[in-house]
């Protein structure tokens, strides 16, 4: 075995895996969309890594914007001023909707989304927070309490309290058993605000949905879904928390997955796209009216790396980065030639039952039957009826892609600078793995 794998093997672990059966891949360098092992084969990141690698990979203009600030100034207190604070700070008041004005750093989404629910409740004095089944928020306690992922499943024993979860507007699988996706939305909104008067509008701190949902299958709100939800926390005084942790940066086609449907939100959670991964950073940005309640009261959060200078550093080139290349618009084209591409696809391959996306934040579907919409695995599936999906996986790997497969979902979410013959070479990647579940199909 490869010395550098051994290492890891035998002295760090990883996430989310049974540790006694791993085969990481050997990574070497990257660039663009592609990833490299240390046997010179190239791999296409067909999902971004973890959905957060916007710019692509080895963009030299943030190695040099963060050695700059290194020379300059690497690490203070959070409570001293910084000239990279400020300008990040700046920028982002300026390129994100509406009244949402300051920001607290920290160094994950998950860190972000903690301080988000933390801030509401201190701001409203309530305790409760609805959010989706699901959907998926962060790792650390907070987060994945508040999440309706699976993965909190071996820690919610002693999960954090006051979290209703409510359904999704899955038209796809709508729990209602709607007609359409509009009908679909109507009825979650409903559903949404029963539960609001079954909880007691006046104990409820926050609503903390996703911009645009990520991992949990990319399931797509209903036209003025946000917009209805953004109206119901008006009337009860409860505070909108924006999770853009993966959907911000140009994701879906708008700097922002919220500005797709008018909405500005009270509180909006960033990381991942901020930085394009290339260092650790994440974000809470608040309006006017929250940040102006602590002019005279201390607002009790801290974190020693918040606003860390070299971090902030690699923010603000990244963000030009985004700007410069024009990568929002380009997200949204190039998604547009995907979902086109998926079309046909979907005359070829009887397994796939839906493809949605915003942007370049999509995901396909796979069922057994697209009459009964059995899905070719099931949600959480056991170990045991992971057949299809580790096979897909396996296959994927062999022909030279990275990409998130998870159940029943196949992940399409390139670098925003994804070539088109890129984005062809991905896709046929993808057909001969769907293939395989086209086998299963009844």
């Amino acid at each position: 075995m490869n010395s550098i794998v051994k290492n890891n093997l035998d002295y760090t672990l990883f996430s989310w895996a049974k540790q006694g059966d791993l085969h990481p891949i050997n990574a070497s360098h990257a660039k663009g969309s592609y990833v490299y092992d240390r046997e010179g084969k190239k791999y296409l990141d067909f999902s971004s890594q973890l959905m957060n690698v916007n710019i692509g990979h080895g963009n030299q203009r943030i190695t040099e914007a963060v050695a700059k600030q290194m020379r300059e100034l690497s690490y203070v207190y959070p409570g001293m001023a910084t000239e990279i604070r400020g300008k990040l700070g700046k920028k982002l008041a300026e390129i994100t909707p509406g009244n949402l004005t300051k920001t607290f750093f920290t160094l994950s989404g998950a860190e972000a989304i903690e301080n988000a629910i933390k801030l509401a409740r201190i701001y409203t004095g309530r305790h409760k927070i609805i959010t989706f089944y699901r959907s998926y928020h962060g790792a650390s306690y907070g987060a994945i309490s508040a999440s309706g992922d699976p993965r909190k499943f071996p820690v919610d024993n002693q999960a954090m309290p006051n979290v209703i979860h409510v359904e999704n507007p899955y038209a796809y699988r709508c729990p209602w058993n709607s007609s359409s996706i509009e009908e679909c939305g109507e009825r979650s909104l409903a559903h949404l605000e029963r539960v609001v008067e079954f909880e007691n509008p006046e104990s409820i701190a926050a609503i903390l949905f996703e911009g645009e949902s990520g991992s949990s299958g990319c399931i797509k709100y209903p036209p003025m879904y946000l917009k209805h939800v953004s109206e119901l926390c008006k009337k009860h005084g409860i505070l909108f928390i924006d999770d853009e942790t993966m959907s911000g940066f140009g994701r879906t086609g708008k700097m922002f997955a919220v500005e797709h449907h008018n909405v500005t939100p009270d509180i909006m959670v960033m990381a991942k796209g901020l930085t394009s991964g290339y260092l650790p950073l994440g974000a809470m940005t608040v309006t006017d009216t929250i940040a102006n309640y602590f002019n005279d009261k201390p607002m009790i959060l801290g974190l020693t790396y918040s606003a860390h200078p070299v971090s902030c550093a690699a923010a603000l080139e990244n963000i030009k980065i985004i700007e410069d290349e024009n990568l929002v618009d380009r997200s949204a084209q190039m998604g547009a030639y995907i979902k086109a591409e998926v079309e046909k696809l979907k005359a070829i391959h009887p397994s796939i039952g839906d493809y949605r996306s915003t942007g370049l934040l999509g995901c396909i579907e796979l069922v057994k039957n697209r009459d009964t919409k059995e899905p070719t695995t099931p949600w959480n599936a056991k170990p045991s009826e992971m057949e299809v999906t580790n096979k897909m996986a396996a296959k994927i790997r062999e022909l030279g892609m990275f990409t998130f497969v998870r159940w029943n979902f196949i992940f399409i979410a390139p670098p925003l600078n994804v070539s088109k013959e890129e984005v062809d070479d991905g896709l046929k990647i993808i057909s001969q793995a769907i293939a395989i579940a086209d086998e299963y199909c009844k």
